[in-house]
């Protein structure tokens, strides 16, 4: 694969991209076969390989060749891309039981997996049905989790760096489980514990581990990683803080999921902890009675938003992503990078921060 651009100035994340995609579909694909040579339900592969086609950013596989180059790594990238596309298949884990959790019913403008087999029953409306769906997809999650481990094992890297990135993966996934964890028990107004969850959660699992990952397998030392994490940590959080804008304020033709989906569930971010701190007692009250209501309709939300508005919490967040993006991109400035790297971790930084899915 060649991932650079015709003038040699960027890396092509189009053709990252495509080439992780292939990885998956034809892992995928060969799971689906020897299922069916055994006489085996295929559900699992295929409704994984419908998942992962339904689309998505691929960021943390674009971070880890990204951060292959960013330590001058360069040909013979194949175990690279088989890394990255691990790192994906580990995101279809989190983002399965995150939806279980979540009791989400799309997912990327699609049905989640616990829908979509729950849909598959001879009576889809039962109650047996949507609790085969949950227990399909919990199945369906671990067997990701499974392949992430086999695709990874059978990446091609040298033992001492096998062993290296293994420690990474490691740190990768207890960060995001203890994150996942904080999020059940955040408190609603405590801004500091929100932005706990989302260093935890979001910054060191989508940008930090998928750059070291990356790094590490082209033998970076520990100041590159140090030096990658003071641009990775900052750019994270923003990311996620976008996120939660977008949850809110977001339009659902572009962001995949319905609008009112975040303020039903009653997601403790960040948004509404700063909200909390200056609403009246009037606002506050409104907040309590209306955000997790599960059948909050359309004019619950906008007064939601209302609220959300007048308290100067949007413009907040606004003000913290753009502080963090200019903290993300400074540390750029003071690490030693192929240029091909930086400016492609520069353009990397605008999409996480400038983006409206």
């Amino acid at each position: 694969m060649t991932v650079f651009s015709p003038a040699g100035r960027s890396l092509d994340l189009a053709a990252v991209q495509t080439s992780v995609e292939a990885v998956l579909r034809d892992f995928l694909d060969a799971k689906a076969q020897a299922a069916k040579a055994e006489g085996l339900p295929q559900d699992l592969s295929r409704v994984l390989a419908d998942f992962l086609a339904a689309g998505g950013k691929r960021l943390r596989p674009l971070l880890c060749v990204t951060g292959w180059h960013a330590a001058g790594g360069g040909g013979g990238d194949a175990g690279v891309l088989r890394t990255a596309a691990a790192l994906e298949m580990f995101h279809a884990f989190c983002l399965i039981h995150d939806d279980l959790m979540d009791r989400s019913a799309t997912r990327r403008g699609q049905p989640t997996v616990h829908q979509t087999l729950a849909a598959r029953h001879p009576d889809p409306g039962s109650e047996g049905a949507a609790w085969r769906g949950v227990c399909g997809a919990v199945l369906a999650g671990d067997m990701a989790l499974a392949w992430c481990e086999e695709l990874l094992d059978t990446a091609e890297h040298p033992p001492a760096r096998r062993t290296t990135v293994r420690g990474v993966l490691a740190a990768m996934r207890q960060e995001v489980l203890y994150g996942q964890y904080l999020d059940l028990l955040v408190p609603a107004t405590d801004l500091d514990a929100a932005l706990h969850v989302i260093r935890y959660k979001t910054a060191k699992y989508t940008v930090e581990r998928p750059l070291h990952t990356g790094a590490v397998l082209a033998g970076a030392d520990e100041a590159l990683l140090e030096s990658l994490s003071r641009f990775a940590l900052p750019l994270g959080e923003a990311f996620q803080l976008r996120d939660d804008l977008l949850g809110v304020f977001g339009n659902p033709a572009q962001t995949g999921k319905p609008a009112l989906d975040d303020l039903r569930e009653g997601k403790h971010t960040a948004l509404f902890a700063l909200a909390a701190q200056h609403a009246t007692h009037a606002q506050q009250a409104l907040l309590e009675k209306l955000v997790g209501d599960p059948d909050l309709d359309e004019d619950g939300a906008a007064r939601i938003r209302g609220v959300l508005e007048t308290t100067g919490a949007h413009s907040t967040v606004e003000t913290m992503i753009a502080a963090r993006y200019r903290q993300a991109l400074a540390a750029l400035e003071d690490t030693p990078l192929p240029p091909a790297a930086a400016i492609t971790l520069r353009r990397i930084a605008a999409l996480a921060v400038e983006r409206t899915s």
